[in-house]
């Protein structure tokens, strides 16, 4: 079992892992899948309001994917 697997398995509600968490993670394996999306945007979305910090993680994804930094995988 990858770290991948791990992580999603080992998370029952989108409250038990932050955002950040969740960016580092993508950022540090250099790509993102469909899961690691559907993470992330649940995530963001499960209190109903996305704050400062949010964005500037969000962003954090954007910047590394406009400089291929980041790939997008299996989507």
């Amino acid at each position: 079992m990858n770290y991948q697997t791990l992580i999603y398995k080992t998370v029952d509600s989108e409250s038990e892992i932050g955002v950040k968490q969740i960016v580092d993670r993508i950022l540090s394996s250099g790509s993102m899948s469909r899961q690691d999306h559907g993470l992330l945007t649940s995530t963001v979305l499960a209190n109903g309001d996305i704050n400062d910090e949010d964005r500037r993680q969000i962003n954090r994804i954007f910047d590394h994917v406009q400089t291929g930094q980041l790939k997008l995988m299996d989507w």
